[in-house]
């Protein structure tokens, strides 16, 4: 779908790792353009709210699990042009590590499924490469804070 005219500055999305012992959180979109697609619970900063508030509020209304967010893990720019080399959207994605406090998982928002996937069960999801490279980070980051 092309939009009217191309955008005047980048959107800004959180991205999160929540771990649960072993697992990692994904969640299936629910909603244009991911529809169908697994990728990390997250979504766009409202105004006035920080990143970190934002990674609380997205997971919380994707997945109806509380969470306690962690160490920035990386910051990645989607770039999306049309066929005629215009912009059609840009996002600059700020992706964080958290830790799962409570609840249980329940899909909302524009999620419709969401479950604790254990590392090695990755591949079987057909996660965007950018996806697979943070939780690879997350998962390393982690692993040096315990040594």
């Amino acid at each position: 779908m092309k939009m009217e005219s191309a955008p005047n500055r980048p959107l800004i999305g959180v991205g999160v790792v929540v771990w649960k012992g072993e697992k990692v959180l994904l969640i299936r979109r629910g909603k244009l353009p991911m529809r169908g697609r697994w990728s990390l619970p997250g979504g766009r900063q409202e105004l006035g709210e920080t990143v970190r508030e934002t990674a609380v509020r997205e997971v919380k209304e994707e997945t109806a699990v509380d969470i306690r967010v962690g160490a920035l893990i990386e910051v990645l720019d989607a770039i999306y042009r049309e066929k005629d080399g215009t912009i059609s959207t840009q996002y600059t994605l700020v992706d964080f590590d958290a830790d799962w406090l409570f609840g249980d998982l329940e899909a909302g928002d524009d999620a419709d499924h969401a479950e604790w996937v254990n590392i090695d069960d990755l591949p079987g999801y057909d996660l965007w490469e950018e996806t697979l490279r943070v939780i690879t980070l997350s998962r390393a980051q982690r692993a040096l804070d315990q040594s």
